[in-house]
């Protein structure tokens, strides 16, 4: 190619060994990269008034779930191991303990297994716990930051609602993760996505390095529901925590991956090997126009620690001893009871006739509904070993009958639950729950909310540090100097 100096640049003039080359076009424009354009390019302005106070109530909640989730074994066993399996390397504060660092991906880590140590955590639709993957992931990092170079609260605002965006962006291309889920845990996958998106805005990565930080979260994700009602579910938010955050710190080092890995390529799956129906869109460039989803669809907040779908049918069974107590009859007794029949969506992993501890016990219908029954009301304190082993309890268990109707999906955006209690002198009691007190479309109010976050958070810290960090969390958008710790 020859250019003269007396020759306008849109004349070009090609030598003859360069005629007949045809010049390389710009690359079209892809999924992957759409997605890291947005993390490196959205800013504070693009979070509405909404948008900042549902945020809020999602920090309020996952951290006074973890607070309390720090009281669990689970939290116990993963905080030893994290102690004495690794180095000292005291940079990140963990959650509850006072005085305790650890290095920045391990305090990300333990603190998202304390978030879902009893499965009191928020679930959104699609299907997924989103904050804590995310929450842990940016006050670790946040930790790790110079003095100098502190992100604000707005900034830890904005990059936790982008770590929620990209989730709930990547489980809308699939049908098939609108349902409860069957092969694979949701925040070990989308979750992982989105701390390493939150972290990477945070580190305010370039679009290049963002698309890459989501690639090598990619090779990151994923665990199977056999571990679902074990132990080792928990594990499953505090990888997804932990890992986002080291792909986004790869990706600053200048770690590359793919840069197709949320494009349905052909022949080479990308993050299509977890949805069979993967259907990716390009994601818009935020402006003042723009819209989260957040803003478009509220989350569940969850009253008693376990798996959301126990709250339709405890909410169903809370009604029947209601009306017992309310016509003077007093709770249900085993032996009043000749079939209790509920009526649930089908799903294998949280149809459990018989728990014997308690992390299948938060995933089991029957004993949700039949505590319910008994109580009034299921608690923190209803999956304690006594309360699960009950006399009177495990009598009602043994006159379950489980039905699948087809009208009830295995989906938390249409499924109900039903209660009937046929009563051994031939009376039939029957209540049924379309929407709990907690899910998105009958959210709980903001004082349910605080009240919760008490009840939760003073089970380990004093009362007034309690307040200070409700005062703190819910003007988190206005505050310079961020001390949540």
């Amino acid at each position: 190619l020859v250019l003269r100096k007396d020759q306008p640049i849109t004349s070009l003039t090609l030598c003859s060994t360069c005629r007949g080359v045809t010049l390389a076009p710009f690359p079209e424009p892809t999924v992957t990269g759409s997605f890291g354009r947005f993390i490196s390019e959205v800013k504070p302005q693009h979070l509405s008034p909404l948008l900042l106070q549902r945020s809020k109530r999602m920090v309020l909640d996952s951290i006074g779930v973890g607070l309390i989730g720090t009281t669990t074994e689970v939290f116990q066993l993963a905080l030893q191991h994290c102690q004495h399996m690794y180095g000292p390397d005291g940079v990140s504060s963990v959650y509850g303990c006072k005085g305790t660092r650890l290095s920045p991906t391990l305090a990300a880590f333990v603190n998202g297994v304390a978030t879902h140590s009893m499965d009191f955590d928020d679930t959104w639709h699609p299907a997924t716990h989103p904050s804590g993957a995310v929450l842990p992931a940016v006050l670790a990092l946040s930790d790790m930051m110079p003095a100098s170079n502190k992100p604000t609260g707005l900034d830890l605002l904005l990059a936790f609602n982008v770590g929620i965006e990209i989730q709930g962006r990547l489980m809308r291309f699939s049908n098939e993760a609108h349902n409860i889920p069957k092969r694979f845990h949701p925040p070990t996958v989308v979750g992982t996505m989105g701390s390493a998106a939150a972290c990477a805005r945070l580190l305010s990565l370039d679009d290049s390095q963002c698309s890459h930080a989501l690639a090598i979260a990619a090779s990151l994700s994923g665990a199977p529901m056999a571990n679902a009602a074990t132990q080792s579910k928990p594990l499953h938010i505090g990888n997804a925590a932990r890992l986002g955050l080291e792909a986004a710190l790869l990706a600053s080092r200048g770690l590359e991956a793919s840069a197709l890995v949320l494009d349905d390529t052909p022949g080479v799956a990308g993050f299509s090997a977890f949805y069979e129906d993967y259907a990716p869109q390009s994601i818009a460039m935020p402006n003042e126009n723009s819209k989260f989803l957040l803003e478009e669809q509220d989350m569940a907040f969850k009253r008693f620690p376990a798996h959301l779908g126990m709250h339709w049918i405890a909410d169903a069974a809370a009604s029947i001893n209601k009306a017992l107590v309310g016509a003077g009859l007093g709770s249900i007794s085993p032996d009043q009871v000749e079939e209790i029949l509920i009526r649930v969506p089908k799903s294998k992993y949280i149809n459990r006739p018989f728990p014997e501890s308690e992390h299948e016990a938060r995933h089991s219908f029957q004993f949700n509904a039949c505590t319910a029954l008994l109580y009034g009301e299921v608690t923190v304190q209803s999956f304690t070993p006594v309360s699960i082993n009950h006399p009177e309890l495990l009598a009602l268990l043994n006159c379950v009958r489980v039905e699948h109707p087809h009208d009830n999906p295995a989906n938390f955006n249409l499924m109900y639950g039903e209660v009937q209690v046929t009563l051994r002198g031939g009376d039939i009691l029957t209540a049924r729950c379309d929407t709990f007190y907690g899910h998105w479309r009958n959210p709980l109010t903001n004082e349910s909310l605080r009240r919760k976050f008490r009840s939760n958070a003073t089970t380990v810290l004093p009362s007034e540090q309690v307040e200070g960090l409700i005062e703190v969390i819910e003007d988190l958008d206005r505050i310079e100097d961020v001390l949540l710790s």
